[in-house]
């Protein structure tokens, strides 16, 4: 089709046309629009999607159905050291379907709700950052764990002036055994599918 027939087709002027292709919207096969293509590219970039069309559009031909982002998210896994752009560039470079303007739009306002409850979960103190969590509980734990250390040297002459025997065997049998114990400790078997429900 030239410019004259696709801007009948979609009952506009030639000027807004004209405007279509100055912003490459329209998809031209030697000196002919592609109409399938530019179709695509108008759902997906005005604001107002697709403008009517006085002829029926050809169908689309079936077979390789293109996915959402979405759907293409989910085979998608984070690896380690992978940044978040990395997995945006492997999402978009498989055979996903962009949304269009409409589309694009909810679904930033969407993920903008997201974030800014998650801001206010953070703030106001019911969410914490995993790094925040991660170092109080190592602190904690470490703090524990010196307790135990020094707690024959502690509790081992008392023990001994109790049973009268020499408070160096005592501190040192009671030793060996809290560090049996936290060596046991310091490898956890976490199990979380007992949490899951």
């Amino acid at each position: 089709m030239n410019q004259s027939e696709f801007a009948t087709l979609h009952g506009v002027s030639r000027k807004t046309v004209t405007k279509w292709k100055e912003r490459g919207w329209l998809v031209f096969a030697g000196e002919a629009i592609d109409v399938k293509a530019s179709n695509a590219n108008l759902t997906r970039y005005r604001r107002d999607g697709l403008p009517d069309v006085t002829q029926p559009a050809p169908k689309a031909a079936k077979g390789n159905k293109r996915q959402s982002v979405t759907q293409a998210a989910k085979g998608v896994t984070l690896e380690a050291g992978e940044s978040a752009g990395e997995a945006a560039k492997k999402i978009l470079s498989g055979n996903v379907e962009l949304l269009n303007f409409d589309e694009a739009r909810c679904f930033k306002e969407n993920y903008l709700g997201l974030m800014a409850q998650l801001e206010y979960e953070r703030k106001s103190g019911s969410l914490v950052e995993l790094d925040t969590a991660t170092a109080i509980l190592f602190e904690e734990f470490r703090a524990q764990r010196d307790a135990w250390l020094n707690w024959p040297t502690r509790v081992g002459p008392i023990l001994a002036a109790d049973l009268g025997v020499e408070a160096d065997r005592v501190v040192e049998a009671l030793t060996a055994h809290v560090h049996k114990h936290i060596a046991q400790l310091g490898e956890p078997e976490a199990n979380f599918s007992e949490r899951e429900g």
